[in-house]
């Protein structure tokens, strides 16, 4: 029994703190040829983002780009920018306490009170572009889309997070490889 709700309670954690990530990339390109990067400072310069986090954003992947061996250079292979968006989402929790009836709403036998609840929560979307240093073409782009929060106390644990799970997807795996 102690198991069974130990389970829960880690799916119920897993399931708040949840990142969701997607990528898309040109199958056209040899990810194999690009060893060095920079960062694309004219997309970066626009984000509207806090100049901390836009620094943590930046110290996350270049961490994540080291290890998987990448390294910066004046002369890059790839340009890396990023770009972030920050949505309000609203729920409405409608409980009714009391009964049974006949459907939505209606409860001809037994009137009781309802409980309405209103939250909100910040759903955050970070986009890591990678950038041929060449042809000045989108190559690659990730996605990490979950929960974010203003006051947060671990913000560069979940900055990281963010990276991490977003480059995790990088280089990607071309479906002839498979």
């Amino acid at each position: 029994m102690r198991f069974i709700v130990f389970f829960f309670a880690i799916v119920q954690f897993v399931s708040c703190s949840s990142i969701r990530v997607y990528s898309d990339f040109d199958s056209s390109v040899d990810f194999s040829q690009y060893k060095t990067y920079a960062f694309f400072k004219p997309q970066i310069d626009k984000v509207d983002v806090s100049d901390l986090d836009k620094r943590r954003i930046l110290k996350a992947i270049d961490l994540e780009l080291s290890t998987k061996g990448l390294s910066k250079s004046e002369t890059p292979d790839i340009l890396i920018g990023f770009t972030t968006h920050a949505k309000e989402k609203i729920y409405v929790n409608n409980f009714s306490n009391w009964g049974w009836g006949w459907g939505w709403g209606f409860n001809p036998w037994l009137w009781g009170p309802t409980n309405n609840t209103v939250s909100t929560r910040t759903e955050g979307t970070l986009y890591i572009n990678v950038i041929d240093g060449v042809s000045k073409q989108l190559v690659w782009q990730g996605k990490g889309r979950g929960g974010i929060q203003e006051n947060m106390k671990n913000r560069d644990d979940r900055i990281t997070l963010f990276v991490q799970e977003i480059i995790g997807n990088y280089p990607p795996i071309s479906p002839e490889s498979l």
